[in-house]
């Protein structure tokens, strides 16, 4: 008889699984993230340990399925407590200077086809595109960085050209 190893599937890192994330935040993602990493601390992990420690005295690990979603939900918490404690440490809050020119944390309203919108400049992790919320890695907000009031800036888009005019900076 032939001895039978089961393989434990390999999944390949994602597209973007390499690209190291932007410290550029806020100060109120900094205290959203902090805010989120006591209540997991405090809260979330500890109810999921007792479940844990509850479910272990039902005795045979490798028949209980809840004990084995309970690990892994445990894993899972232990894992973004882990990610938001770097992402704290490693954090760079953005203060942005008062500038005439466009800086990471300005907001900047400008005008296109006749019309006004104001975006938001600022790190990746808080993009928001419903929210006019860019990233200063973004073309637009790469472009942004540095004009100044009167400033036009052309966007080469998948749709084609865009112009945007400065209209302010705040």
């Amino acid at each position: 008889m032939i001895p039978f190893f089961m393989q434990v599937p390999y999944r390949k890192p994602g597209k973007y699984s390499q690209i190291k994330q932007d410290p550029l935040m806020s100060q109120e993602k900094f205290d959203e993230l902090e805010k989120k990493l006591k209540r997991l601390k405090l809260n979330t992990q500890p109810h999921a340990a007792k479940e844990v420690a509850r479910l272990a005295e039902l005795g045979d690990f490798s028949e209980n399925a809840e004990y084995q979603l309970a690990k892994g939900k445990l894993r899972g918490i232990n894992n973004a407590i882990l990610k938001l404690d770097h992402q704290i440490h490693t954090a760079i809050i953005i203060q942005p200077k008062s500038s005439d020119e466009v800086q990471i944390g300005h907001s900047v309203t400008v005008q296109t086809g006749g019309k006004e919108k104001i975006f938001h400049i600022l790190g990746s992790q808080e993009t928001d595109p419903q929210k006019n919320i860019i990233s200063h890695s973004s073309p637009l907000g790469t472009a942004l960085l540095g004009k100044k009031i009167g400033d036009t800036i052309s966007i080469e888009l998948p749709a084609g050209s865009t112009e945007y005019t400065i209209v302010n900076i705040q």
